[in-house]
């Protein structure tokens, strides 16, 4: 059984029961995977968590949502939240079961087709501090870059001004994001938070262009647990 951490948030966490549903080859119910969401929606901002230095309650709450999903059962553990994969890195060790690693898993995953090409990294203030997706990225030869102050704002809005609040995706904010990507020479982007996971639909990003995260965990859950 696949133990799922989310509510970080929920939206995304829908989205992704969704994609593992969708990406399945199923012809009955018997034939999905078996999972254990657990929507902890009160889990602390991992981007402010990360700005302040304040880390410990978020850790502690993410180990222990892990050893709960591991007592009932999970035996593999998948994280519905880009930033929270900071947290992931300081508990994987102090859990009996592994974490499907959504950012290494997609950096692999974009090494077939972006080796030596430069790749935006459209993600929360907190995930770009880290440089979880910069050091992952550049192990598998793809170059990666951060937006500049003006279009990381636009980035920032579109996670928690709109789809935190359950407001539409803005086509053009979103427009000048990707404008500037690739007028900045970036051959892709990598929608790295789960709230951008649920703008590629809302807007129908390219699939050429951008690459998703929790589609790629998605994926490789599926094939982990596949009957």
């Amino acid at each position: 059984m696949l133990g799922v951490i989310g509510g970080m948030g929920p939206l995304a966490t829908m989205l992704f029961y969704e994609m593992v549903t969708e990406i399945t080859d199923a012809d009955c119910d018997q034939n999905n995977i078996n999972m254990l969401i657990l929507s902890d929606a009160a889990m602390p901002d991992r981007t402010k968590a990360i700005l302040s230095g304040e880390t410990a309650e978020v850790r502690d709450r993410l180990l222990r949502d892990a050893r709960k999903l591991e007592e009932n059962g999970c035996t593999a553990l998948a994280v519905t939240c880009n930033t929270a994969h900071y947290f992931v890195d300081m508990i994987e060790n102090e859990v009996g079961i592994p974490f499907i690693h959504m950012i290494r898993e997609t950096a692999l995953e974009m090494e077939k087709k972006f080796s030596g090409k430069k790749v935006a990294i459209l993600a929360t203030d907190g995930t770009i501090k880290t440089g979880l997706y910069q050091k992952e990225l550049e192990k598998h030869g793809i170059i990666p870059f951060a937006p500049d102050e003006k279009t990381q704002a636009a980035v920032m809005e579109t996670i928690y001004g709109l789809i935190k609040q359950n407001k539409p995706a803005d086509r053009k904010l979103w427009d000048s994001i990707e404008g500037f990507c690739r007028a900045s020479g970036c051959e892709g982007a990598i929608l790295a938070c789960t709230e951008l996971s649920v703008v590629r639909k809302e807007l129908g990003l390219s699939e050429s262009y951008y690459v998703d995260p929790m589609k790629v965990l998605a994926k490789r859950c599926v094939e982990r647990f596949k009957k």
